[in-house]
C-alpha cells in the first residue's frame, strides 16, 4: 500500500511540475488571442494618437499603414526592442 501511495504522489508531483513548465513558456503578447473591450479601446486610442483617422476614407490604406507602423514602433520601444525596416 505504501508503494502505491508513493507512486501516486510521484505522478502528482510530475503533473504539477509539467504544468508549471508549460505555463512559463507562454508568450506575453499573442496576436491571435481574443482581446478585451478595454484592449480594443486602448488600441484605437494608440492608433488615433499616431495620426489614424477612421473617417478619412480617401487616404485610408496609407493612413492606416502609417499609423500601424508608428504604433508598432512605439510598442517595440516600450518593450525594449527595435524594429528593422
Amino acid at each position: 500500500m505504501k508503494i502505491v501511495s508513493l507512486v501516486g504522489l510521484g505522478a502528482l508531483l510530475a503533473a504539477v511540475s509539467m504544468s508549471s513548465a508549460f505555463a512559463q513558456t507562454s508568450r506575453p503578447y499573442d496576436p491571435s488571442a481574443p482581446l478585451t473591450r478595454a484592449q480594443v479601446k486602448a488600441d484605437l486610442a494608440a492608433w488615433r494618437a499616431a495620426g489614424y483617422d477612421p473617417l478619412d476614407w480617401i487616404d485610408y490604406p496609407d493612413n492606416a499603414q502609417r499609423a500601424g507602423r508608428i504604433v508598432a514602433a512605439r510598442r517595440a520601444q516600450q518593450m525594449g526592442g527595435s524594429t528593422a525596416q
